[in-house]
Formats: structure tokens, sequence, C-alpha cells
């Protein structure tokens, strides 16, 4: 997946396991949870709709976070960075990431874009860190 808004690859671990492949990578690059959204289990409740695993993960590198608010506010709009876990119809796994250069780009400010720099490398050692 290489889209203007993300990047991914596709995971060579059944779903749990990618799960937690990936929240130990992000642990590993000091990022924290803030929201998860189990997406096929509230489409299952809310409408009957069955699918596949889908898990979108708000991930949050607190410092990197303050800063960012300290230089414009209203940037929590654009937070935190979004991350897809999910599983296709064929059972193949997936991971996309936020590409938080092209997100962040849109606040117009020379100081979030170092930070969306730093960002997006540490996004990509987490995708790196699955397998």
């Amino acid at each position: 997946m290489n889209k203007n808004y993300g990047f991914g690859k596709r995971v060579a671990l059944p779903f749990t396991a990618a799960y937690d492949c990936l929240m130990k990578a992000l642990q590993d690059e000091g990022f924290g949870i803030v929201m998860e959204i189990n997406v096929s289990e509230t489409l299952k409740n809310k409408i009957n709709h069955d699918m596949p695993p889908y898990r979108i993960i708000g991930a949050c590198k607190p410092p990197f976070a303050k800063n960012a608010i300290e230089a414009d506010p209203s940037i929590g709009l654009l937070l935190p960075c979004n991350i897809v876990l999910r599983e296709d119809s064929e059972g193949q796994v997936h991971a996309g990431f936020m590409d938080t250069k092209a997100i962040l780009a849109l606040a117009q400010n020379a100081k979030i874009d170092g930070i969306a720099d730093e960002t997006y490398r540490k996004l990509e050692r987490v995708m790196s860190a699955l397998p």
C-alpha cells in the first residue's frame, strides 16, 4: 500500500501475532496508544456486518505531540498518527501507516514539518520491524 496519505506492507503473520508485533514495535520507538477502534467488532455490533479483522490504532509520541501543539494549537485536528491493521478476504494481513509528512504539511508550519519528518522515520522503522 503506497498512497499519497500513507504507506504500508503485507505482514507475514496471522492477525493476532501481527497486532502483538506492531504494538511492541510502536513501544520500542516510544509511541503510546491513545485510542484504538476495532472496526470489525463495531460494525458487527452496530449494523450486524461481518468483515475480517480491521483495527485503527492511534499512536502518539508525547514529546512530539507537545511540540506540535505548541507550534500550532489546532494541530490536534491532524493527530494522532493513525495505523490500520487489517486482514483481507484471503486472510492476508496488511499494516498501513499515516504519512505524517503529507498529512502534517497541511499545517504549513516549518516547526511541524520537522516533527513530521522525524515521526515518519520512526513509523518506517515500526513498519520494518514487521515481518
